[in-house]
């Protein structure tokens, strides 16, 4: 039975496996930037067109999921594109030695920021050698 248990706990961490049911409805998967340091996580995911209301940032069971609509606020009929704006979707697993409690994220010109810091458990640190 621990078999199972074990599987049972990768499945509910795999994006793929429990991605939320979505509609048929066209999404965009934002371009993103994920750097690690001795600190934590920063995540940098490119959203144009995204706001502040629109953009939701959440985490469960070891998945981060990033989703925003995006609609284009500038004036004027456009009289040439060569892009779509549609909803934008993106899911990643994280380690739990993250501290989700404390994330913090900024949306500044389309450019969404995400930083989030490592437990203090987690984080490394020296170990100070006394001689006796």
């Amino acid at each position: 039975m621990a078999e199972n248990a074990v599987a049972e706990k990768n499945e509910e961490k795999n994006p793929l496996a429990r991605e939320e049911s979505r509609s048929y409805e066209r999404y965009i998967k934002p371009a993103v930037n994920i750097i690690e340091t001795e600190e934590g996580l920063t995540l940098t995911a490119d959203v144009p067109g995204a706001t502040k209301d629109t953009l939701e940032v959440h985490v469960e069971k070891g998945i981060l999921t990033l989703s925003a609509s995006a609609s284009r606020n500038l004036p004027g009929k456009p009289a040439y594109t060569e892009f779509e704006l549609a909803t934008y979707y993106r899911q990643f697993s994280i380690p739990e030695v993250l501290d989700q409690e404390k994330a913090r994220a900024d949306l500044s010109n389309g450019i969404l920021t995400l930083q989030i810091p490592k437990r203090e458990a987690a984080k490394p640190r020296k170990i100070e050698v006394k001689v006796s």
